[in-house]
C-alpha cells in the first residue's frame, strides 16, 4: 500500500512539472484532470483512512468525479470556446519554468526536513508533494499571460492546499466536509472564471490578461 501511494505522489510530482513546461492549454487541462483524480485517490490508500465506511467512500467518488471530470470538463469547454490552444508569450519561458520547478521541489525537502511536524508516520513525501504542488500553482499563476491558465494554476494550488490536509490530519471527518464545502465553492468560482473569460475573449479577442490595463475608469 505505502509503494503505492509512492507511485501516486511520484505521479503528482510529474504532472505539476509537465504542466510547467507545457505550453498546450488543452494538455494542461488534461493534466489538471489527471492530478485531480491522483489527489482525490491519495487518501484512501493511507492507513489512517483504512477502516472508513460506505459514507467516506461515496465521498471520495463524488471527490474523483468533481476534480477530475467536472472541473475539467468546465475547462475545455471554456477552451472551445475562446478557440485559443496555446500560451505563446509567458512571462517565464517554459525551460526556465521547468527548472524552477525542479528548485521548487529541492526547496519544498528542505522545508519537510525542517520543519520537524508532528504528522502521521510516512507522510514526508505527502507533506513534500504538497509544499510543491501549492508553490508551482502560486508559480504558474504569476508566470502566465492567459487567464485561463491562471484559473489552471489556482486548481493546482487548492489541490495543494488540500494534500496538506491529508498530511497533518489523523482525523479524516472534519477535513472531508471542509474540503468538500471548498469543491463546491471553487466549482462555482471555475462556472464564473469560465463566463468572464468568455467576455474577456469577446470584449478583446485574446484572453491575456495583460490587456485589462488598457481599461479606463
Amino acid at each position: 500500500m505505502k509503494n503505492m501511494n509512492d507511485i501516486l505522489l511520484v505521479v503528482i510530482l510529474l504532472s505539476v512539472l509537465l504542466s510547467l513546461a507545457s505550453n498546450s492549454l488543452g494538455t494542461l487541462v488534461k493534466i489538471m484532470a489527471v492530478q485531480g483524480v491522483m489527489v482525490s485517490l491519495l487518501p484512501l490508500l493511507l492507513e489512517h483512512h483504512s477502516s472508513m465506511g460506505s459514507g467516506g467512500l461515496i465521498f471520495f467518488q463524488v471527490m474523483i468525479l468533481i476534480k477530475g471530470v467536472l472541473i475539467p470538463g468546465l475547462l475545455y469547454i471554456a477552451l472551445k470556446r475562446i478557440s485559443i490552444r496555446r500560451e505563446i508569450e509567458p512571462i517565464v519561458g517554459y525551460h526556465a519554468s521547468l527548472f524552477a520547478g525542479l528548485i521548487i521541489i529541492l526547496l519544498s525537502v528542505f522545508i519537510t526536513d525542517k520543519l520537524h511536524l508532528s504528522m502521521p508516520s510516512g507522510h514526508e513525501l505527502l507533506l513534500m508533494t504538497a509544499i510543491t504542488t501549492i508553490s508551482a500553482g502560486f508559480f504558474l499563476m504569476m508566470s502566465r499571460r492567459k487567464a485561463i491558465t491562471q484559473v489552471i494554476g489556482y486548481l493546482m494550488l487548492e489541490n495543494g492546499i488540500y494534500l496538506i490536509g491529508t498530511a497533518l490530519t489523523k482525523h479524516s471527518h472534519t477535513v472531508y466536509v471542509v474540503e468538500f464545502g471548498v469543491l463546491l465553492d471553487l466549482l462555482v468560482g471555475v462556472m464564473v472564471m469560465g463566463i468572464i473569460l468568455h467576455n474577456i475573449n469577446h470584449a478583446f479577442d485574446d484572453i491575456d490578461t495583460d490587456l485589462l490595463n488598457r481599461l479606463k475608469d
